[in-house]
């Protein structure tokens, strides 16, 4: 590990080399990890790419074999220097424009988004489904053994244990029915996966609509349910699938102690902001919560008139 007199930051490893021309070694592990890289950027590989030809034609021409060098792979006598980089260049160009882009790996399957931190949008065509299938596997634990839990969504779990099953749903099957994991650490990585979300359940070209529609009285029934049809698929559908599991986490108020109020301030902000932070972020909070409440509360003639 580097000492601290070469460089503050961590994990900074200082190599030392045994003879000069591992340098070349380095160079050339260094060039094979960015080739293996999808997110960097072509030009880049490939400046690097004909950098590391140059230093090793001009750098290590006294101690590498002659049969190394770049002249030597192209014997005719008419040829320069600058006609060889030209050759080396334009077939380094040629292989690394062959790469594959990451959306087309994407499509094809081979790389799957993560679940959490992704577009809703594209999280359903991945799964081919209406709803997440993590908000389903959530939502269904959650309603097996955990809605007269005191304190249901309200309660934070432990922060750990929610990050450990973030990383399980973005690399392996999960099974939350099991009951190994903590009904709060479940409802912690609900929330967690909508705050994380790209773009809100509320889409942000939506949220000034909302924020209006609910100061509209009395036509506010009217002026919601028609924002909520007009909510891309993936996003209304899992709207639907959350305010009706919410409901029945309300139905339990009795057990868990969450009222419909205490339901919209945990869920308001969280799928409702705007995409630009704001100087009044309090008083639309309040609108947040009101939306959420609304919803909750007009479920029925919002979703399913």
């Amino acid at each position: 590990r580097a000492t601290k007199d070469k460089s503050s930051k961590k994990n900074v490893l200082e190599v030392w080399l045994l003879q000069h021309y591992l340098r070349l070694c380095w160079m050339i592990i260094l060039y094979t990890l960015l080739v293996c890289r999808l997110d960097v950027p072509r030009v880049f590989v490939c400046s690097f790419s004909l950098r590391v030809a140059m230093d090793a034609e001009n750098e290590y021409k006294n101690v590498l074999p002659s049969s190394c060098s770049l002249a030597s792979r192209h014997p005719s006598s008419s040829s320069t220097p600058e006609a060889d980089q030209k050759k080396v260049h334009t077939k380094l160009m040629k292989f690394l424009l062959k790469r594959p882009t990451l959306q087309s790996i994407k499509d094809k399957g081979y790389i799957r988004e993560n679940v959490f931190g992704c577009h809703l949008h594209n999280l359903c065509i991945q799964e081919k489904t209406r709803v997440p299938s993590f908000v389903e596997k959530c939502i269904r634990a959650v309603e097996k053994r955990g809605l007269e839990i005191d304190g249901l969504y309200r309660v934070s779990g432990n922060l750990a244990v929610i990050q450990k099953l973030r990383f399980k749903a973005d690399h392996e099957d999960l099974d939350l029915e099991e009951g190994t994991w903590d009904i709060h650490v479940i409802t912690g990585a609900l929330k967690l996966f909508f705050r994380e979300l790209q773009e809100p359940l509320f889409p942000y070209s939506l949220f000034n609509d909302f924020i209006n529609g609910i100061s509209k009285i009395p036509k506010c029934g009217t002026h919601m349910r028609n924002l909520v049809r007009s909510l891309p698929p993936p996003n209304r559908n899992t709207m639907e699938a959350l305010f009706c599991h919410l409901r029945k986490v309300i139905q339990h108020g009795d057990e868990n102690r969450m009222s419909v109020q205490n339901v919209a301030i945990v869920f308001g902000p969280t799928l409702l902001k705007p995409e630009v932070e704001m100087a009044n972020i309090a008083t639309y909070m309040v609108f947040q919560n009101q939306i959420v409440e609304f919803l909750l509360n007009e479920f029925e003639s919002i979703f399913h008139m």
